[in-house]
């Protein structure tokens, strides 16, 4: 395809967008998230008046079953299960997830492959044409342009992962067939809330009246239970056994047993697979899932960074958990995971979060921390976190501190012995230089 400043001429032509604006825009996908991300004053700006305004106009709704996820925690892994039994069952399934790791492709994929460059600057050019004058955030730009793209490959099933919140999160422009609610814990309170409530009452706002919402989280605040109108299945309704190496699924289509346990590891990822299965057992008139699907489908999925053991020595954990809640499951799986000589953290926060919180209950597993500072206005510095954790009474000799994730990392690799763990965790931008610079300097360690 003959590419004119990045975007095919008949794309311009038909979709009306002003080739100068897209001749500023640039060639490549970097210069559209370049681009894009300049559209609007706020990087976010909660609301869904501009999204359905564009999408309206952009003719990119969905004509599928769609299966949107929300909550604190366990959005990805339950997203991942769902692709992955769905694909197995053989349906073309769109999947739309954030934020990314490396690559802004990781976030939209279709029929399990990463959809590549040219196809986003497409989407991208699509939404830019639709949009006129509406200023759109960075999330939202993406958001529509993935919904253009489902629409554009005829996907037969789609799985949508809610950026922030829920109600006002661009995501819940599309009406969801099922809703998910992983869990409700504290984060984000500048734009949710402080209080379980508020938050519950947020991420609540993705159920539709008169359809299934599968709650997965074991305490659902009030504002959960009184959502109107929605058909709300809880713990009650479905849930799980498990013993040393199968695992029971139970819900509203029946009993699944002899499970084996999903690749994803982790003890709460049983919770995340019941929820899917329950999701999947609310739409099987539409999209009906056979047993030998479900067990392939748990078998093969993957995602990246939740509890990743990385192959060789040292061992490396990869871990995106930036909240209480996912540092408390860190914490509990790295105790699982048998004796190391030392635990080398590398940990790079968003100032926003509750560092202290995550750190106290990492604390008792590390023995040696790199702290990095990471980039953008909302980053912590190394200083700061090497604040907080002198506050909880860590050994100033145990505490390091680095310009970067990577820098840190090499670090930490450098000292490491082959029975040592090196944890990973903080933030998606901390462990995606983490990854980065793992797939550039390719050694036998590790």
């Amino acid at each position: 395809m003959d590419l004119q400043d990045g975007v095919p001429p008949e794309i311009v032509k038909a979709r009306g967008a002003q080739p100068d604006i897209i001749c500023r825009v640039g060639r490549s996908l970097a210069g559209w998230l370049e681009y894009i991300e300049k559209q609007h004053p706020n990087s976010i700006a909660l609301g869904l008046d501009r999204v359905t305004e564009v999408l309206s106009r952009l003719n990119a709704g969905l004509n599928c079953p769609v299966i949107t996820v929300g909550g604190t925690n366990g959005k990805g892994s339950t997203c991942a299960m769902l692709e992955a039994i769905l694909r197995a069952a053989g349906y073309r399934t769109g999947l739309y997830t954030s934020p990314h790791l490396v690559r802004y492709n990781e976030r939209v994929r279709v029929a399990g492959a990463e959809e590549g460059d040219e196809a986003l600057c497409e989407a991208f050019a699509a939404v830019e044409a639709a949009r006129g004058g509406t200023p759109l955030t960075y999330f939202e730009f993406g958001t529509l342009a993935a919904f253009w793209l489902f629409k554009e490959r005829k996907i037969e099933a789609a799985v949508l992962e809610v950026g922030l919140g829920g109600r006002l999160d661009a995501v819940n422009a599309i009406d969801a067939d099922c809703a998910v609610l992983t869990s409700v814990a504290i984060d984000h309170v500048d734009y949710l809330g402080a209080t379980r409530e508020d938050i519950g009452r947020e991420k609540a706002g993705i159920f539709r009246p008169g359809r299934p919402a599968v709650v997965a989280e074991p305490d659902p605040p009030q504002s959960v239970l009184d959502s109107p109108g929605a058909k709300l299945f809880l713990g009650k309704d479905f849930g799980y056994t498990f013993e040393a190496s199968q695992w029971s699924y139970w819900g509203p289509g029946g009993r699944r047993s002899g499970l084996a346990h999903p690749a994803l590891r982790g003890a709460v990822q049983l919770r995340n697979a019941a929820a899917a299965l329950c999701a999947l057992d609310m739409l099987r008139e539409r999209l009906p899932v056979a047993m030998q699907e479900v067990r392939r489908g748990l078998a093969e999925v993957t995602l990246p960074a939740r509890f990743e053991v990385l192959p060789g020595r040292p061992q490396v954990v990869l871990d995106v958990a930036h909240n209480v809640e996912a540092a408390k499951t860190l914490e509990r799986n790295l105790a699982a995971s048998g004796f190391a000589p030392e635990t080398i953290a590398v940990c790079g926060m968003l100032a926003d979060k509750d560092i202290e919180g995550v750190l106290r209950e990492l604390a008792p597993r590390i023995t040696r921390w790199h702290l990095a500072s990471l980039r953008g206005s909302r980053a912590a510095s190394a200083v700061d976190l090497a604040a907080r954790l002198a506050a909880l009474q860590v050994e100033k000799s145990a505490i390091h501190l680095y310009d970067s994730p990577a820098q840190a990392f090499a670090a930490a690799r450098e000292r490491a012995s082959g029975n040592d763990k090196i944890v990973v965790f903080g933030s998606f931008l901390t462990v995606g230089e983490v990854k980065a610079w793992l797939n550039d300097n390719k050694t036998s360690k590790p």
